[in-house]
């Protein structure tokens, strides 16, 4: 292992990553992708799927395993370790994990993103005892329970309707005057009668005594403050935050060109302002972070790649030169 160098070494494997596996696999290159926690990222912990083509009503860990498996059956290698660091300016990346060094002549970064904070007291004190951010993981402690759930995007919308399932009473808490999902979306919350939106609403703090027990919500508009004690029949209640990620890309900040959120700046070919390195999925900076947009990505970033190896094959080259048609924004 220590010599080996592949093709191509895949950081992240999660729906952008693996299907860059698949693409790199059936292009015949050398291809590693390292994954340091559950395999398929986030949409691994999700519930039901209903926007992936082809794939309708699929759960989430079943979709993944299926990527996966294509992913080496194509031929790409697969390894749970953590990245310690990655070297990737020159001709030879070299990327320290605490399973050894690795090396490779191109990379794509496909590290995904990590669920944001909604900043309310309590939050990380209850987090994993009430307070969650995977609605498929965690929402089967809340049968019969009133759910909160803060944020109205794509991810809020979905998880309050896969939360309804399970909780007696789901209460979106949107700070603005509108949602943000998609209107598919909107329509099902708004018919739901297992769901209240509640607009112009913030989580200011949560309380309880090892489980949850009550938290205080505040009207931005007036300013009027109002308290949720848990029914004592209930014992204890969820609240789920669905605000945004946060870009795992801490580890490249210092090499590649990231945006003020910290997403990593791409190219529409997936190319970054490295030569030889690229991006996919959430962790670049991009208008739509779905399933489908991650798998596109992946794809373009595997199969531009091969064109960098062959091109560098090629012409014989001993250094790379900066990747061609590479802009920021």
């Amino acid at each position: 292992m220590g010599q080996e160098i592949y093709d191509l070494i895949i950081l992240g494997g999660g729906c952008a990553g693996l299907t860059a596996g698949i693409y790199a696999g059936r292009a015949g290159l050398h291809t590693l992708i390292l994954e340091n926690g559950v395999p398929g990222g986030q949409a691994a912990t999700s519930g039901n799927i209903e926007n992936y083509p082809g794939a309708p009503n699929t759960a989430g860990p079943e979709l993944m395993e299926r990527m996966l498996m294509q992913a080496s059956s194509c031929g790409a290698g697969f390894q749970t370790c953590r990245v310690r660091s990655a070297a990737l300016r020159g001709e030879e990346k070299r990327v320290e994990t605490e399973a050894g060094v690795f090396k490779s002549r191109t990379v794509i970064l496909a590290t995904g993103a990590s669920p944001r904070k909604a900043g309310f007291d309590g939050e990380e004190e209850f987090r994993g005892r009430g307070v969650g951010y995977c609605a498929a993981c965690d929402a089967a402690f809340f049968r019969g329970k009133d759910i909160f759930v803060i944020g109205g995007g794509n991810s809020a919308a979905e998880e309050a309707l896969y939360l309804s399932r399970f909780g007696k009473r789901v209460t979106m808490l949107v700070r603005k005057d509108a949602l943000r999902c998609e209107k598919a979306l909107e329509e099902k919350l708004r018919r739901h009668p297992g769901i209240e939106v509640r607009f112009h609403t913030e989580l200011l703090r949560a309380w309880g005594d090892g489980v949850l027990k009550g938290a205080e919500l505040k009207d931005n508009r007036t300013g009027e403050v109002t308290k949720y004690n848990v029914p004592e029949q209930d014992g204890t209640f969820g609240i789920f935050v669905f605000v945004g990620y946060q870009p795992a890309s801490g580890l490249f900040q210092s090499q590649v060109e990231l945006d003020e959120a910290g997403y990593i700046r791409t190219n529409e070919r997936m190319e970054t302002n490295l030569p030889g390195v690229y991006a996919a999925g959430d962790v670049r900076y991009k208008e739509l972070r779905q399933l489908v947009t991650a798998a596109s990505d992946g794809a373009i970033a595997a199969t531009r790649a091969g064109d960098y190896i062959l091109r560098q094959k090629e012409a014989g080259r001993t250094a790379p030169r900066p990747a061609a048609g590479w802009r920021s924004g």
